[in-house]
């Protein structure tokens, strides 16, 4: 058997994915995460009597602290089968890149295992993050002079 014929055989057997179900599910539940976000900012402005601002770093405090416990319950990709792209928004995604990579590597020590590869996954989203928003803040400039 050949790469072409095993790439026919897989190809076949690959199950298809229902994109249209996939899209409503993350504009449903991602929506309902933006809803729980402003309800949780709310909550600690009203109880805590917290600026926007403040309310808004904790918010995402919040965010971060569930991804990473959700990660290291294992739970975190089982709901993200099922919800798509609708809870890897760029903070809990983060999170769980970075969480996910340092119990992976936990067994080799803090240097050569966490401190080595935790950002592995994470890596390339700082390096793309911050050369989008270098070419973003260039654009703004040519544009507002």
């Amino acid at each position: 058997m050949n790469k072409e014929q095993y790439g026919k055989i897989v190809k076949k057997n690959t199950p298809k994915e229902d994109r249209f179900l996939n899209a409503l599910k993350a504009f449903i539940f991602g929506g309902l995460f933006g809803v729980l976000a402003e309800l949780i900012m709310q909550f600690l402005r009203r109880l805590f009597n917290l600026t926007v601002l403040d309310a808004t770093v904790w918010m995402m405090i919040i965010f971060i602290f569930f991804a990473c416990l959700l990660t290291a319950l294992g739970v975190f990709d089982k709901i993200t089968t099922f919800l798509k792209a609708a809870i890897i928004i760029p903070i809990t995604g983060f999170a769980h890149s970075v969480t996910s990579a340092a119990l992976d590597y936990k067994q080799d020590g803090l240097i050569q295992g966490v401190g080595s590869n935790c950002f592995k996954m994470a890596g390339s989203v700082i390096l793309y993050g911050v050369i989008s928003a270098f070419i973003l803040v260039i654009i703004g400039v040519i544009i507002n002079v």
